[in-house]
């Protein structure tokens, strides 16, 4: 129940991120999250979009590196320590965490999402589920 993630190779310089966008956006790829990580030289896009692979496509067809990596979707509760609980859930079942962003959900829901990069996304996806953790597939994402 994985979701492939997209990290995207970066020149730092006026007008990239906006070439990278325009690309997706004329071939009506939809963005549900973006992280932008940068040094002075180069920056990694990492972004989640209603379909990786075309995405992938349209991104290396405009010259730009790309590559899909599998990443968790686990809903967060709009609560006060939502975060702290769910994060809870990562430490007892003795799962690292390498990075992490949200996104919150599409217009008609007041759903918030938690995406994860960990060491072995499969071993990860088993406990979490255990836990009655709620974790999306790519199928979620393309209908939020």
């Amino acid at each position: 129940m994985s979701v492939k993630q997209i990290s995207v190779f970066l020149e730092n310089r006026p007008g990239t991120l906006e070439r990278m966008t325009g690309a997706l956006s004329a071939a009506g790829v939809d963005m549900r999250a973006l992280s932008l990580a940068e040094t002075k030289d180069f920056g990694i896009a990492r972004m989640v979009v209603d379909d990786a692979m075309s995405a992938v496509n349209v991104l290396k067809d405009a010259d730009f590196v790309a590559s899909l990596t599998s990443v968790l979707v686990v809903e967060i509760p709009d609560e006060v320590g939502g975060l702290n609980k769910l994060l809870a859930h990562f430490t007892e079942t003795g799962v690292n965490i390498e990075y992490m962003y949200a996104f919150l959900g599409g217009s008609s829901s007041n759903a918030s999402y938690m995406i994860f990069r960990v060491a072995d996304t499969d071993a990860a996806e088993a406990k979490l589920a255990k836990r009655g953790l709620k974790l999306l597939s790519q199928e979620d994402i393309a209908g939020i």
